[in-house]
């Protein structure tokens, strides 16, 4: 059997939670199909933050290893360029180097100079082609950035219609139909959705309506209870303490524009998961469904980022579509529209994140798990859940055990692939930091702060909600 193809996906600000097959309200069928079928992850760990996470994701290295120790921006501490490194290379580049076909299609966000190419653009750091977006968000209806190779995608950008979720997904799909079927792939299929502005089309949103009116407290008890009946957490599980910061459902005002925020949310994740199926009916047609590696996961949990958020997003060109943009949450802008620029906010990114701990940013479990789903019928994965520990690092080595390759000295993670065939693994130390705030995990116990606050202790074999901090009674671990 030749190598299989692999196709990674990667969610933008998806919470740990929103999938249905993780106990989301939301409607996910394809990803579900293929979580159901295949190996789902429960303890599977990102890096808390988009750039970072999209660095460690391709090269197998820790963030801080690659350039990318915070986000793409020049205003970084010294010794983070906010651009990868040249000697940090990648997963593509060393497909590329034994023959096969690599491809992106959705965003990049590695790179510090979008307007010129360089050697951190997607071309330059293996990705033979290259459709989707240089910077980190923007609009979905007229997203800044938009290339094509190293070209300006203006063409697709201005075009009737247009929703960059669904295009990404379609070019994808287009690029498996055309493809020999001798010949192994790789294709990065990495999605803004459901990363702020809230821009969702129509009939999707519709599709998502009165989901969300219980509001976020009784929904977040029944993502529990779903997680429990998908043998994702124990039954035992306890919920997470609502944000003490944020209100009760039941006292706040503009429930309907609320539930609204979350509906247009929940419709970008509908478009996502379209667009997989979409990718998946490709392969099904080109007879390549079985031999490919399918894995999906998410760049940090839920986003609890208020809009708008000072004054690099109020008036960049790169991240507001064209023309007259409202930007803000507040009762007197719908979102949804292209004319709209909104986020969700904390209370239903504490949903997303249901049962766990804080957010996008922090290393507590909220801020750093991720659904993770692993797919491949004729590479010998069953259905089921894995509880096995593990993290962006080891994605790298995964794809190249699948694909028979030794990735040489210098990687920081391990290949997973017993784990996701159902085989156990021995524990391994996992390793976060992020903006100061940090975290090492070994075995069950978690030691973590949030920066500047002091060091917590967990055992999250018993307490994955973090809620009994045991650093005064265990000083020896």
């Amino acid at each position: 059997m030749r190598p299989p193809n692999v196709l990674l996906i990667l969610a933008d600000d998806l919470g740990f939670s929103d999938l249905g097959c993780y106990g989301g309200e939301i409607a996910t069928p394809n990803l579900d199909a293929l979580g159901r079928a295949g190996a789902r992850m429960s303890q599977f760990y990102n890096t808390a933050r988009c750039s970072p996470s999209r660095a460690s994701l391709l090269t197998g290295l820790h963030p801080h290893q690659t350039g990318i120790g915070v986000l793409t921006r020049p205003d970084l501490p010294e010794g983070y360029p906010g651009t990868l490194d040249p000697r940090a290379g990648t997963v593509a580049e060393i497909l590329a180097a034994r023959g096969w076909a690599t491809w992106l299609s959705g965003k990049w966000h590695l790179a510090a100079d979008t307007t010129t190419p360089n050697g951190s653009w997607p071309t330059r750091k293996g990705f033979d082609r290259f459709f989707g977006t240089l910077a980190g968000c923007s609009s979905y209806f007229d997203p800044q950035t938009l290339t094509r190779g190293e070209t300006p995608a203006d063409d697709a950008r201005t075009a009737p219609g247009f929703y960059y979720t669904d295009a990404i997904g379609a070019e994808a799909a287009s690029w498996i139909t055309r493809h020999p079927a001798a010949r192994p792939f790789f294709l990065y299929l990495a999605f803004t959705a459901p990363h702020w502005p809230l821009h969702a089309l129509g009939p999707d949103i519709e599709a998502n309506a009165g989901k969300f009116d219980e509001g976020w407290d009784v929904l977040r008890e029944h993502r529990l209870k779903r997680l429990a009946g998908e043998g994702i957490l124990d039954s035992g599980t306890r919920l997470s303490e609502r944000d003490p910061a944020q209100p009760a459902w039941a006292g706040t005002g503009d429930q309907k524009w609320q539930a609204r925020r979350m509906e247009v949310y929940a419709a970008q994740v509908t478009a996502m998961d379209r667009a997989v199926g979409r990718v998946v009916d490709a392969l099904k047609d080109s007879g390549q469904y079985g031999n490919t590696l399918i894995i999906f996961l998410s760049d940090n949990g839920a986003s609890a980022e208020e809009l708008p958020i000072g004054d690099r997003f109020a008036d960049k060109d790169r991240v507001l579509a064209s023309g007259t943009v409202r930007a803000g949450n507040e009762p007197a802008i719908t979102p949804g529209g292209e004319d709209t620029y909104a986020s969700y906010g904390t209370t239903w990114a504490n949903l997303s994140n249901a049962p766990l701990r804080r957010y996008k940013r922090w290393v507590h479990e909220g801020g750093i798990s991720t659904p993770f789903i692993a797919h491949w019928p004729d590479g010998g994965i069953p259905a089921g859940v894995s509880h096995t520990p593990a993290q962006l690092v080891d994605v790298l080595p995964t794809i190249l055990d699948a694909a028979g390759i030794d990735p040489g000295p210098g990687r920081e993670g391990r290949s997973i692939l017993p784990a996701l065939r159902g085989d156990p693994m021995p524990d391994a130390p996992l390793y976060w930091e992020h903006i100061g705030n940090a975290a090492i995990r070994h075995g069950r116990w978690k030691l973590v702060r949030a920066h500047p606050g002091d060091w917590e202790l967990y055992d999250i074999e018993t307490d994955r909600t973090e809620l009994l901090d045991r650093a005064a009674e265990h000083p020896e671990v």
